[in-house]
């Protein structure tokens, strides 16, 4: 039996990624990533750089230590960076790494067929809750 090397056995494993088993860390990520603020702080940005007060206006609903604990996981995950500028007072900037900009490609289409198709689903829910 042959020995594998270190980044051998690394592929080995990333290729046996399976998010449909509980405990692997792809369907912990799919989790994360499927947080409604995750996916509306990462359309947000998107467009560009932003303010956390500015995020905070545009992201309804969202209470300041919620958006602060997503901000924070996402720059652990490193989709996005803080940009600590010193001034008075002092300003604070997030940005989408190129991570970041990749998985939010798909969380913008995902926002925007929610915004296309809300009537249907919604139609959709009227039906079926007449018919049940």
């Amino acid at each position: 039996m042959a020995t594998k090397t270190a980044a051998q056995r690394r592929e080995q494993a990333r290729s046996e990624y399976d998010a449909f088993i509980r405990h692997c860390p792809t369907n912990q990520l799919l989790d994360r990533i499927s947080d409604k603020w995750v996916s509306l702080v990462v359309a947000a940005l998107a467009a560009g750089p932003m303010r956390y007060s500015d995020l905070g206006r545009r992201i309804a609903g969202v209470s300041p230590k919620m958006l602060t604990q997503t901000l924070r996981s996402l720059e652990r995950d490193g989709l996005l960076t803080r940009t600590v500028t010193p001034s008075v007072p002092v300003r604070v900037d997030y940005e989408l790494t190129p991570l970041g900009h990749s998985l939010s490609l798909l969380l913008v289409a995902v926002k925007d067929w929610a915004e296309s198709h809300f009537d249907e689903v919604h139609q959709a829910r009227e039906r079926y809750d007449a018919d049940s």
